[in-house]
């Protein structure tokens, strides 16, 4: 298992590469994030095919650094397990299946948000919220301001996608043994798993706002849950190999 099969290979290679060529276009006066990451399906930015490039593109090198850390990780060795198609199946439908609940999340908060606005400020914010953010503005009123976030900022990263490989390891190797800082003992992989759970679905809900997608993290961990005990009834895949 030392060499890194042909699947992670490329998807590594494929968001370094993206990475590198945000860093050029934003030498060139060009936001590649503003282009392939998810907009808002409100927003006049919004594009289908950003279900499926929002998660090619990061928001920094930490931001891609940890992605491609936990890819290569875990991802091998689902791809072993799996073989290269089943394993590329499983992280591009849960990188989309991400998107969408992110949509869906973002649907929520916006109709929150605009309820208890007057609809001039709406239309506002509908006109001139994309502008103000791509000038590093935004409005002064606490709930135009929200509005225009929702509507305005794009998803970007792997994570949704990662977040399923976590959850297929955890599920495959649910009593595997891994440190993890910076707890000072090692913990089973599925309790690994449940912990992230937990935490994506309290910052999500109620912790204050961070400008990360925890609904996107725990929507990557559902459509690939949906997958796996999909498969497992099929009979095309295993059970947990302890």
């Amino acid at each position: 298992m030392d060499r890194i099969p042909v699947v992670t290979k490329n998807l590594l290679a494929i968001n370094v590469v993206m990475f590198l060529a945000l860093l050029v276009a934003e030498k060139n006066g060009i936001d590649l994030n503003h282009l392939l990451g998810l907009h808002f399906f409100m927003s006049d930015s919004f594009h289908p095919y950003q279900l499926f490039t929002y998660m090619f593109m990061h928001a920094g090198f930490s931001h891609l650094f940890f992605n491609m850390f936990a890819l290569f990780m875990f991802g091998r060795t689902l791809e072993y397990v799996w073989g290269a198609k089943r394993f590329l199946i499983f992280y591009i439908l849960a990188g989309v299946g991400a998107g969408v609940v992110q949509e869906a999340v973002g649907a929520v908060r916006y109709f929150s948000i605009a309820d208890g606005m007057n609809a001039d400020a709406v239309r506002i914010v509908l006109e001139e919220g994309a502008l103000a953010l791509q000038q590093n503005m935004n409005f002064v009123e606490g709930s135009m301001a929200k509005l225009n976030v929702v509507l305005n900022t794009p998803t970007v990263g792997a994570s949704g996608a990662i977040y399923a490989i976590l959850l297929g390891f955890g599920m495959l190797f649910p009593n595997e043994r891994m440190y993890v800082f910076p707890i000072p003992f090692p913990i089973k992989a599925k309790f690994f798993v449940i912990g992230y759970a937990v935490i994506e679905l309290y910052m999500g809900t109620v912790g204050t706002p961070d400008g990360v997608a925890h609904f996107a993290h725990l929507g990557g961990m559902l459509f690939g849950l949906i997958l796996i005990l999909l498969w497992r009834k099929k009979g095309e895949i295993g059970g947990p190999y302890v």
